[in-house]
């Protein structure tokens, strides 16, 4: 059995996880996910791969291969365009392509008169998961972030998983602080690796610093929704973390049935990408 069916299993996964706020018409949390069954078995198959490779050394092995960032030049555009290849067309379901999630993404904080750069965000945030392409397996690409070389917290999803992960066992990294020191910055918190950590290495020098945290840890939700790893953080986590809660509002529930018109779309977003990045990105 394959861990996702589709990346785009993934996406719908945490819209479950994470429903919308009641008071926005949504159920309360409570009401939906129930672990000790979970509706999918491709899900927990995912995490069981992930929480146990996803060890210190793995990590920085990822970050030396990757962040040379050497592997490829390419324009914004022609970058979401390569990252749609991963639509699985044997899918007889109506979903979202990548780029049909990223433009919704994008459309729906344009339409709440945001900032551009912060539409602009939203319609790049998932181009880290070019790492599929390069043969990386899902569970090194999506998914769940978490601070490795500490103590794995049990707000993490499916946090039984990570008995087999070789961490959990060595004392130097099974300490509630592990390697770190007690509000050093998530700056200096290694977490798992994937799409997030890609791109904001990528994008650093393009935007404005709430678009990079919100790039960077969008998938962090035992942090940003369950309160988890406080003690590493400083103060100015703590005052970006609203941008990112803010952010994952519309990465989470802007997704519809209705493709955005991408070509239509297209000049007012190479408009924006023409304003804050260069003409090809190092990937």
């Amino acid at each position: 059995m394959a861990p996702l069916d589709r990346l785009d299993d993934w996406d719908d996964f945490v819209a479950e996880l994470y429903p919308e706020p009641a008071e926005a018409g949504g159920k309360r949390r409570e009401d939906y996910r129930d672990f000790d069954e979970p509706p999918r078995d491709t899900v927990r198959e995912f995490y069981r791969l992930n929480h146990r490779g996803q060890t210190w050394n793995f990590v920085q092995r990822k970050k030396a291969e990757y962040l040379t960032l050497d592997r490829a030049e390419l324009p914004a555009w022609e970058a979401l365009e390569f990252l749609n290849t991963l639509v699985d067309d044997s899918d007889p379901d109506l979903d979202l392509s990548q780029l049909d999630h990223l433009l919704q993404t994008a459309e729906a904080i344009r339409a709440d008169g945001q900032p551009d750069w912060f539409v602009l965000t939203g319609l790049l945030h998932d181009l880290g998961k070019v790492l599929c392409l390069w043969g990386e397996p899902q569970w090194a690409v999506v998914g769940d972030t978490f601070p490795v070389g500490c103590a794995f917290s049990d707000r993490v999803v499916y946090p039984e998983l990570f008995a087999a992960n070789a961490d959990s066992t060595n004392p130097a990294y099974s300490t509630p602080l592990g390697v770190y020191e007690a509000g050093c910055g998530l700056d200096r918190v290694d977490l798992s690796w994937g799409h997030d950590e890609y791109l904001y290495q990528v994008l650093r020098d393009c935007l404005p610093e709430p678009a990079l945290y919100m790039i960077r840890y969008h998938s962090f939700y035992a942090c940003h929704r369950e309160g988890a790893y406080s003690e590493l953080m400083n103060d100015r986590d703590r005052e970006m973390f609203e941008w990112v809660r803010s952010f994952n509002n519309y990465d989470l529930y802007s997704k519809s049935d209705r493709s955005p018109r991408a070509t239509e779309l297209r000049p007012y977003y190479e408009g924006l990408i023409d304003r804050y990045l260069p003409a090809k990105l190092n990937l």
